[in-house]
């Protein structure tokens, strides 16, 4: 059991640190200042920004959940 636990922990992990690689940044350095970059902070996410964050947000409650859960094993 703790084995298994372990390796889903792993799989969520890694699945944690690639959508948050992949995701855009925040600033697009000097060139989004200029070009307007304020409009995107305040902006609606919109396709593949709004999807990687979503998973993000669910590798990492899944990753907590199953390190709690870990622990308690």
């Amino acid at each position: 059991m703790k084995a298994f636990v372990t390796v889903l922990q792993v799989i969520a992990a890694l699945g944690l640190i690639a959508t948050v690689l992949l995701q855009s940044g925040r600033s697009a350095g000097i060139s989004g200042v200029i070009a307007g970059g304020a409009e995107q902070l305040f902006g609606k996410k919109k396709g593949l920004d709004d999807l990687l964050s979503r998973l993000s947000a669910i590798a990492a409650i899944a990753f907590l959940l199953l390190s709690l859960l870990l622990s308690l094993i």
